[in-house]
Formats: structure tokens, C-alpha cells, sequence
């Protein structure tokens, strides 16, 4: 039976917002998840798990709280597959499995704060052309770092969480408009899912809140970030920060999110900025800063060089049925010049990207 924790002082309203956690073996990161939203200073009407064949015991567990006083006025629930489906898959079987107007997106590996909720649908409020918000995510390990505060971008396609690194010094502690919300910790408005379609299965995992959250700006919705939404974030937990398959998946998702969504005049000067990225890398990592510092000695390097080449051949065949998803995206609202403008003005500087680790 599942740990009860103290509550909030009043009763806390109920609202109309699902909740789903996409789950794969990690049942005590699980619990401390659940443990966090039985917290909330409202009440999620609906909360599904959608497990992906674990063997830890996890949907026994989900079994155990939705039977716990905390939860007697949410529906909560696990949806039970029999093999990893992936992150997006899985958070779309939940979308598909809820009935809420409003739906957060919550790792199993992170822990929210008891005004979450609340904070990130008061954003909402009066502003319809808000389809998403993002939350403050701390590292959980070390909750004055920021982990992402939003998500900004390089113009040759790679993201990086906003404030990534950095000390919480109140320098994000303001509402403001992000580019678009980490998956981690995110909520959505129904209608705007309805508009733009759910996930791309296709990517698995990795970029895809920046898919999702692209096709809805070139839809012409917005996005907008509160502080008041604290997470802590347990980083890597699942594929490991070290990982080559990591690191295979975000290059591979990197040209498929390009080839899908940027206007064709950012496409064809997309290999000059991946040039100055690599260089750029390359001399950060001399320096023994930014990602390849995770890769220490010549052996690891050469694994990475070989996931990088694995992964843009991977995406070399799947390009054609990309074209294919370009030409049949709609809405795209948005003019190319627009769309130009929105990648500039959320755009991280190569020092910022290079020098720093994921």
C-alpha cells in the first residue's frame, strides 16, 4: 500500500485535466510520482499509467493506489502493454484513453510540486489561442539547477532545454512565451490536439515534444511558460545519459523534424549550421566541455562518431515517407517568414549549445 502523505490544508477543487505517466520499469520512481500528484491543490479528474511490458511489479502498483483514499475522486488507472511501445505511442494510447479537456504530460522519473496543476492551467485563463504550458523543471538530485525551463533551438534542428545548467537564481520567474514545453512535465489543451494531431509514433522517442510542439506553432497556437509549475527531475533515468542508443535516437530525430517542419529556405542552409555545430563541439570538447565530455577517451568517441553515422543513414531512408508527413501536415498556418522569425527569436547561441552537457 502505497505511502500516504500529508495533504493540503483545504480540500482541493477538482478540475479537468488528465493526467498521463508513460511508464517502463521503474516502479519506485513510479510511486514517488504517484505520491506527488495525490498532493495537488486540485484534483485530477483522470490519471492513466500506460505501461510498456514492465516486470517490476509497476502496473501492481498502480493497482494498489488507484485503491487508496487519495485518489477516490480521480480515475486512476494502467494501461497494460506487452512490449516498450515508446514514449510517444504510449503517451498517445493515454490522450486516446482520456476524456478531459486538458492534458499534463508527467514522467514516471519526475515529481511535481502540490501547486503543478493549478499553476499550469491558470495560463490558460482567458487565452484561447494557448494550446500548451510548460513547467519550471529542476534536477531532483540538485533542486537549485535548473533542468529546462521550455526549450529553445539551433537552426540546424537540435534543441536544448532553456536555462539548461544553470543556478535558479530567479532568472526564469516570470510568465512568459517558450517555443514549446518539455514532455517531461507539460500540459495541453484537448482542442488543440484535436487541431494538430497527437505524437509521431515514427520518432519513438526523443525530440518529439519539439515535433508536437512545432506543428502546433506553425498551426498558430502558443505556448507559455509559468514558474509556478515546479517539477524535479530525475535526468537519464531511463536510457542513461551515457547511452549511444540516446544519443543515436536524438541526431536520427534531429533530421526528421527538419526535413518535416522547417521551410524549405532554413532546410537548405541546414548543413552549414550542422557544420559549425560539429566544429564548434569539437572544440569544446578539446576544451573537455559540452556533451562529448560524457564520452571520455578515444574508444567512446569513436562509438559516438559511429551512432551519429548510424543515425543519419537511419534517417536518410526514412525521409521519403517524411516528405510525405510534410505534404500532408495541415494546418500550417503560419507563413515561412513567420515561422523564420519564431525559430530566431527562440534561438540558443552555438557557445551555449556546444559548451554545455545535456
Amino acid at each position: 500500500m502505497p505511502r500516504r502523505d500529508r495533504g493540503p490544508a483545504v480540500t482541493p477543487k477538482t478540475t479537468g485535466v488528465a493526467v498521463v505517466i508513460a511508464n517502463w520499469n521503474r516502479r519506485e520512481l513510479l510511486a514517488a510520482c504517484l505520491r506527488s500528484l495525490a498532493r495537488q491543490t486540485i484534483v485530477p479528474a483522470e490519471i492513466v499509467i500506460v505501461d510498456n511490458g514492465s516486470t517490476d511489479g509497476s502496473v501492481e502498483l498502480v493497482k494498489e493506489f488507484s485503491a487508496h483514499p487519495d485518489f477516490h475522486r480521480t480515475r486512476l488507472w494502467a494501461i497494460e502493454n506487452t512490449e516498450n511501445r515508446g514514449f510517444c505511442a504510449a503517451n498517445n494510447q493515454g490522450i486516446d484513453a482520456t476524456t478531459s479537456p486538458f492534458i499534463a504530460l508527467l514522467n514516471n522519473d519526475a515529481e511535481a510540486d502540490s501547486g503543478w496543476l493549478e499553476a499550469l492551467l491558470s495560463v490558460f485563463a482567458g487565452q484561447p489561442d494557448v494550446g500548451m504550458a510548460a513547467s519550471k523543471i529542476l534536477v531532483w538530485e540538485d533542486p537549485g539547477l535548473i533542468d529546462k525551463v521550455g526549450h529553445v533551438m539551433y537552426p540546424d534542428g537540435q534543441n536544448r532545454g532553456r536555462g539548461h545548467g544553470e543556478r535558479d537564481r530567479g532568472q526564469y520567474d516570470k510568465v512568459e512565451e517558450v517555443l514549446w514545453p518539455d514532455g517531461c512535465a507539460a500540459l495541453y489543451r484537448r482542442a488543440m490536439l484535436d487541431d494538430i494531431g497527437h505524437f509521431d509514433e515514427d520518432l519513438f522517442a526523443y525530440a518529439d515534444d519539439a515535433d508536437l510542439g512545432l506543428r502546433a506553432r506553425w498551426a498558430g497556437w502558443s505556448c507559455l511558460y509559468t514558474p509556478n509549475a515546479v517539477v524535479r527531475h530525475h535526468r537519464g533515468s531511463t536510457l542513461g545519459l551515457e547511452s549511444t542508443w540516446r544519443v543515436e535516437l536524438i541526431e536520427r530525430n534531429r533530421v526528421l523534424l527538419v526535413v518535416k517542419l522547417f521551410p524549405w529556405s532554413l532546410i537548405w542552409r541546414n548543413a552549414a549550421y550542422l557544420t559549425a555545430r560539429i566544429l564548434a563541439g569539437m572544440a569544446a570538447s578539446i576544451r573537455n566541455r559540452g556533451e562529448m565530455r560524457r564520452f571520455p577517451g578515444l574508444r567512446a568517441k569513436l562509438r559516438i562518431a559511429m551512432a551519429l553515422i548510424k543515425a543519419d543513414c537511419s534517417a536518410l531512408v526514412r525521409i521519403p515517407a517524411t516528405l510525405r508527413k510534410r505534404r500532408q501536415f495541415q494546418p500550417r498556418r503560419l507563413r515561412p517568414e513567420q515561422i523564420h522569425r519564431i525559430l530566431m527569436r527562440h534561438r540558443i547561441s552555438l557557445k551555449e549549445l556546444t559548451e554545455q552537457a545535456t
